[in-house]
């Protein structure tokens, strides 16, 4: 890769870490940061923009760093968990639109699924280690009705943001 585009890569990559520290900060101040998933949609955008390997980063460091800036998400079980699902998010919507060269749609749904069954899996580790209940209904209402506001705005908000980013030349999938 040319260090034009690391260096292109990199600053997206902060500028998406910056506003996925930003973006919850307003949200919990009205309360809707659990049900609007606001942290999602700078990772899910890096991936897109950057690719799997700066998508999973950028998805790793978000909620560890929010974590020990602001306490949200706690730090433990809740933060490993997130960080995890938020990995996900990054690394399958660089695999899956930029790899695989599948729709944006197509893309961001997988890397919601796939995004999804990790956090799942890492809620019940974590959770476990905690001491914590965590089970299947914990997860279904987490996950997807809790979070159903989030995944609309997501499938809305994400494919209009790539395709103008593409539009403008800010985005290539080579």
């Amino acid at each position: 890769m040319s260090r034009m585009k690391t260096t292109k890569h990199l600053v997206f990559t902060a500028l998406c870490i910056a506003l996925g520290l930003l973006l919850p900060s307003v949200f919990h101040m009205f309360g809707t940061g659990t049900q609007f998933l606001p942290m999602h949609l700078p990772v899910l955008l890096c991936g897109f923009l950057c690719g799997a390997p700066w998508g999973a980063v950028c998805g790793l460091l978000t909620p560890l760093l929010s974590s020990l800036l602001t306490q949200m998400p706690p730090l433990f079980p809740t933060a490993p968990a997130m960080m995890l699902e938020l990995c996900a998010y990054g690394a399958l919507t660089g695999i899956f639109y930029r790899k695989l060269r599948l729709n944006v749609y197509v893309s961001l749904l997988l890397a919601m699924i796939g995004g999804r069954i990790v956090s799942g899996l890492a809620n019940a580790l974590f959770m476990g280690l905690a001491n914590a209940p965590y089970g299947f209904e914990m997860f279904l209402t987490a996950s997807f009705v809790t979070a159903l506001p989030g995944i609309i705005i997501q499938i809305i908000v994400i494919p209009l943001l790539v395709l103008a980013l593409q539009k403008a030349g800010f985005l290539s999938r080579k």
